[in-house]
């Protein structure tokens, strides 16, 4: 079974201005009359990468890319003084989302998305059903506490517990009970050396447990990603995205009539499966996937040939 598409260029690009001072980078590729379809990448902050490009057929989608507030090729970077953190919220990518689908003169598309990415397609078509065609998702996050203090309390450390030493070695003792607010306190230290030790410890954390087969050429250990992908998602993370405690899995009765795709790996311990077996059984309609062999990346067995089936499934 194919895993991916070949590469393929965007035809079109540019920045979008979305207010607040951000610049939204935005791409499309594909074919130009294809079914619309735009992927929403994961972290929060880790940007779009050439290969998202490759889940879909270009011949018939019309493929949309875009980093998120403070990502990517998005201004300005979160790594910038100017970049104001109280206007990058879930609601305002939310917003960003609906202005592009506006922008690009989109009446509905399909919503592709991992990990966070998962987290923020569920947050916008509860929001704007009416303009979702479909849904496809991996990894499912819905930023339960339960599901952040699996990942970042301790649950997982019974699992990788070499990882997890490496990961509360720049916590102090006494406030490992509450890892998110030290860790919150240390990547946004005014000291740049702290600052970039606690990212790529925070980084390389989520690097350590993504797989089911340890990876050491990966972009977690790339300084530049590490401090977007920390300081944007403990921002996200203390803040609980914004949302109420299992807002987006109570909430998912709204997706009824909008087909739904759920692939989750079995050995997940970022997004462990629970979480993708709740929403799937609240979610009327959706056709969940598990891969018994797969952890959280996209790499894992089987995890891009079950996307592509998906993108493959709704082309039409």
């Amino acid at each position: 079974m194919r895993a991916f598409y070949p590469p393929i260029e965007p035809y079109e690009s540019g920045m979008l201005d979305v207010g607040d001072g951000h610049h939204v980078y935005w791409e499309v590729s594909g074919n130009p009359d294809g079914k619309p379809a735009v992927v929403l990448h994961g972290g929060p902050g880790s940007g779009t990468v050439g290969t998202h490009r490759q889940h879909f057929d270009p011949d018939r989608y019309r493929i949309v890319l875009f980093d998120q507030r403070g990502a990517g090729k998005s201004t300005p970077h979160v790594s910038d003084p100017e970049h104001d953190l109280d206007t990058n919220t879930t609601w305002h990518l939310v917003a960003d989302m609906e202005q592009l689908r506006e922008h690009l003169r989109i009446e509905k598309w399909q919503l592709f998305g991992g990990s966070w990415g998962a987290t923020l397609a569920l947050a916008y078509a509860q929001k704007h059903p009416d303009r979702v065609t479909e849904i496809i998702l991996r990894g499912v996050f819905t930023l339960r506490q339960s599901e952040l203090d699996w990942l970042y309390q301790g649950g997982a450390a019974h699992l990788f517990p070499d990882a997890w030493d490496k990961f509360v070695e720049p916590i102090p003792e006494h406030e490992r009970d509450d890892m998110l607010r030290a860790y919150h306190k240390l990547v946004f230290h005014d000291d740049p050396k702290t600052s970039l030790r606690s990212a790529m410890a925070w980084s390389l954390w989520e690097g350590a447990t993504a797989s089911t087969q340890p990876n050491p050429v990966n972009s977690y250990g790339d300084e530049k990603f590490a401090v977007a992908f920390a300081r944007i998602a403990v921002h996200y993370f203390v803040n609980k995205g914004w949302l109420e405690e299992g807002q987006l899995i109570r909430d998912a009765g709204k997706l009824k009539g909008i087909p739904g795709v759920i692939i989750n790996g079995r050995y997940d311990v970022v997004t462990p499966l629970i979480t993708a077996y709740d929403l799937a059984k609240a979610w009327p309609g959706s056709v969940g996937t598990v891969l018994n062999a797969a952890g959280h990346a996209v790499a894992d067995p089987g995890v891009a040939q079950q996307l592509l089936a998906a993108t493959d499934k709704f082309a039409n």
